[in-house]
């Protein structure tokens, strides 16, 4: 039996990554939501590594950010350590990373939670989705405990169905020694769901008193003004560093003698895992040429002794981790902390998803983060977001946000996805994205901070601060056309001397000049007799959009050509095996998929560029259809 114990607009199932920001999102947009977790004290937990940021990843948090999402924000009060990555390359794959304070941004991201008005955070096991007519109207707890909803997020994480594997030793659970959700799953199959069961894994945690850091390299992050969030002002964060060693073929050969008791190779381990994350066995196994390995020694927050050994994942026993750790420089006499293990949990097929992150089934169902197959803190927080927003338009009846693979990274994330699906769990990769320039963690605030105004996310105080911001930039790009130096001001002169750069025959607009590569913003600002003055923000935009004009400008002109294939609409419930020319496969794949425009039929695997000519021919004979059909009925 059931008892009613409330009533909501949005329900969102789990508190990770992906929940907290798909409880924020529609609890701003004021919506009535509900977020439930497993367990109070383990909300945003970090259960994995202690960093969040890198390339494509970064990117991916400055677009939540720019949306009026909290990752960034809370990273940015939290961290120990931030770099900006990649610095000897273009500004298209610069990326910010950060250690966290594990417990620092569990704290911070509940106070949130708990404190965000229309929002009621509860502690309980979901066990049922309720659904009626193919449409979703709420959930029931193990209790009994019946909660309407006009929408439904799930965001579980590895909590389906979780297995913790540590050699001979497994046993339900989730990670970090939480409750698995066990009955969950069987409701999800119910409404029609394909099931994959994934892995992933993570290593050991190490007291740092038992390190010798006198063998390692030190590597200490970044002094400069670094933020994930547009509005991040303070930059008095501590900087504590991580450490640098490597595996040797001592550490190979305890790992070869181990490989019969390795679950992931004695067929314990029946999950696919991560291709980007590989285990310390699956190294050692696929890549038995290399005779080492880095590992980075990373500490876990201000007030533990925890360093997490990151590039090490095991699943191996227990006593063989302690045996091949000790082989390594610097880790010689460790102590094992909490021992490495590997994690199997359940997913969906994301290609049962629409571009909103809704069902395709079930109406006002949606799912974010790794239970749609993908891996990380920052992919799931992205899916949160977008899933909120949109779970909120569904209600109000409004044109859903969906970003498109020329808007932003979370644009290529959730496409790729819903195209191609995955048979793995998917990491976001700058090389995901064929509009890298465009796409850049510097400009994500403006490329992103207008969807989010308009959805009602974006806030006055971020709005004010995003249109003064933009007008400086374009005020600041207009003054720099019209000044003008000539070759007689010394101060030039000197400057080009300085900076090895050719000297100039004829006056020069300063936008011109900082075109040179050797030239910076601070030398042109230096040459004119107007205040210049900006942010770092402001100046790193400045300079990159002058400096790449031309090759932005080009990219601007493929996203056009993009664009007209994606305004090509396809009709969603047109049925593929009736049009004549497609090959079998590619209608097959259509109507499994069923894409949304012609746009994303061409990136689905087994679309050919010959079914894509079908697909025109048979658009333009029904635009000409309709014509006609108009035409008569006018006539009569």
């Amino acid at each position: 039996m059931y008892y009613l114990a409330g009533e909501y607009d949005v329900i969102v199932v789990g508190a990770g990554h992906a929940g907290c920001e798909a409880a924020l999102a529609a609890a701003r947009m004021k919506c009535k939501t509900l977020l439930f977790t497993l367990n109070m004290e383990n909300i945003a937990l970090t259960p994995c590594n202690p960093s969040i940021g890198g390339p494509a990843k970064g990117h991916l948090v400055r677009e939540i950010d720019a949306m009026g999402g909290q990752m960034g924000i809370n990273i940015d009060k939290t961290h120990i350590q931030i770099r900006l990555l990649n610095t000897g390359k273009g500004p298209a794959v610069h990326a910010l990373r950060a250690q966290v304070d594990k417990k620092l941004y569990q704290q911070e991201m509940t106070k949130t939670v708990q404190s965000q008005e229309n929002l009621d955070v509860k502690q309980a096991i979901v066990d049922k989705i309720l659904v009626e007519n193919y449409k979703v109207v709420g959930v029931v707890t193990k209790t009994g405990a019946k909660f309407l909803g006009k929408a439904v997020i799930l965001t579980t994480g590895t909590y389906l169905r979780g297995k913790i594997i540590i050699g001979d030793v497994h046993f339900p659970g989730g990670t970090n020694g939480q409750y698995a959700s066990m009955s969950l799953v069987d409701s999800i199959k119910e409404n029609g769901y394909d099931i994959r069961r994934f892995k992933t894994g993570t290593p050991a945690r190490v007291d740092y008193r038992s390190i010798d850091f006198s063998k390692t390299e030190k590597q200490p992050g970044d002094d400069g003004p670094l933020a994930f969030s547009f509005l991040t002002d303070k930059f008095d964060r501590p900087n504590i560093p991580c450490w640098l060693t490597y595996t040797n073929e001592l550490t190979h050969q305890v790992v070869r003698d181990n490989l019969h008791r390795s679950p992931l190779y004695s067929g314990v381990i029946e999950g696919v895992g991560a291709r980007y994350c590989p285990s310390l066995e699956d190294k050692v196994v696929k890549f038995p040429d290399k005779t080492a390995h880095q590992l980075f020694l990373e500490p876990e927050g201000m007030n533990t002794y925890e360093y997490y050994v990151q590039g090490m994942s095991s699943s191996l026993p227990e006593e063989v981790q302690f045996a091949f750790l000790r082989t390594i420089k610097g880790l010689e006499h460790v102590e094992i902390m909490r021992p490495g293990y590997a994690i199997e949990y359940d997913c969906i097929d994301p290609t049962q998803m629409k571009a909103t992150l809704e069902s395709k089934c079930i109406e006002g169902l949606f799912t974010a983060g790794q239970i749609n197959g993908t891996s990380g803190y920052e992919e799931a927080a992205a899916q949160g977001l977008m899933a909120g927003i949109n779970a909120v338009l569904k209600i109000r009846e409004k044109d859903p946000l969906i970003l498109t693979r020329s808007d932003g990274y979370i644009g290529v994330l959730i496409d790729d996805l819903i195209t191609k699906g995955t048979h793995e769990p998917y990491r976001m990769l700058t090389s995901r994205a064929e509009y890298r320039l465009l796409l850049r963690q510097d400009n994500a605030d403006l490329r992103l901070t207008e969807y989010g105004r308009e959805v009602g996310l974006v806030d006055d105080f971020r709005y004010r601060y995003f249109c003064k911001k933009r007008e400086k930039i374009n005020e600041t790009l207009e003054k720099l056309k019209v000044n003008v130096v000539t070759p007689q001001n010394n101060k030039l002169t000197a400057l080009l001397q300085k900076r090895a750069s050719s000297a100039i025959k004829s006056g020069v607009s300063l936008y011109d000049l900082l075109k040179r590569p050797e030239i910076n913003y601070e030398d042109i600002s230096s040459l004119s007799d107007e205040d210049l003055t900006l942010n770092y923000q402001e100046e790193e935009q400045v300079e990159v959009q002058v400096k790449y004009q031309g090759y932005i400008n080009k990219q601007m002109e493929q996203v056009k050509r993009f664009n007209k294939l994606e305004q090509k609409q396809l009709p969603e419930n047109l049925d593929y095996s009736l049009i004549k020319g497609l090959r079998t496969e590619a209608k097959q794949k259509l109507n499994k998929i069923r894409p949304a425009s012609i746009g994303q039929a061409s990136r689905i695997s087994g679309v050919s560029p010959a079914d894509i000519s079908v697909l025109l021919i048979y658009l333009e004979q029904q635009r000409r259809r309709h014509i006609q059909t108009e035409e008569e009925e006018k006539s009569e």
